[in-house]
């Protein structure tokens, strides 16, 4: 079991105008600076593939995420080409980019196809996902995971993502502002951000049951896909 410690402080300095001002007498706030510290200890399995950190929004979740893992967090990709196929790795052929696509759910070929400009906020999340698990870093680290998708879609990513992971022995951790990720990644291990420590994984899922219904919502079948 390896231990993560980390004690972050972040400082945003308070501009000096009218409004600030105002705001600052009428609430009794005269401060130099916003002040805001993180503390804490994540317990990490030695032998893990998927991780989560999950909290409300404002407790220092992406902060802490980019404390531990570094450049290892994608928070965006540059979005360029004339369809999603084409912004993918240029080190990855168009079978691993196909296998991708199934592998994180997004089985609609013709989608492939369009600009990510035009796709869905469901569907930009999946080629975001691909397109950061096609990449060479040890550990993907995926902020905001599922935060604008509904959540049936939220749970077909979540099943389609942790089985891809572990099959490839991947590391994955998801940064969500959501609680039901845990039960549908079934992390390895994972840390709340609002009380700063490790909380218990939820019961093993019937996987079988699921992965068919994340099977039959996206046309394709995950157990015999790999990256």
């Amino acid at each position: 079991m390896e231990s993560k410690t980390f004690d972050i402080v972040v400082s945003s300095p308070v501009s000096q105008s009218f409004r600030t001002e105002r705001v600052g007498a009428d609430f009794d706030l005269r401060v130099p600076e916003i002040r805001e510290r993180f503390a804490g200890e994540i317990a990490i399995p030695d032998d893990w593939n998927v991780g989560l950190i999950v909290g409300a929004s404002g407790t220092g979740k992406s902060t802490i995420a980019r404390e531990l893992f570094g450049e290892c967090v994608c928070s965006g990709f540059d979005w360029r080409a004339p369809s999603v196929i084409d912004d993918m790795p240029r080190g990855a052929s168009v079978e691993d980019i196909e296998r991708a696509f199934y592998a994180v759910g997004f089985g609609s070929v013709p989608s492939w196809l369009k600009p990510f400009r035009v796709l869905s906020n469901g569907e930009r999340m999946r080629v975001e996902l691909e397109r950061a698990l096609l990449s060479d870093s040890p550990v993907v680290c995926f902020d905001e995971f599922t935060s604008v998708v509904d959540r049936r879609v939220a749970e077909t990513a979540c099943i389609a993502v942790a089985k891809a992971v572990r099959r490839t022995g991947r590391r994955f951790v998801a940064v969500s502002c959501h609680r039901d990720v845990a039960e549908w990644l079934a992390p390895d291990w994972a840390f709340d951000t609002e009380t700063m420590q490790n909380f218990p994984l939820p019961a093993a899922r019937n996987t079988t049951s699921a992965s068919e219904g994340a099977r039959r919502a996206n046309g394709g079948d995950f157990a015999v896909i790999t990256i």
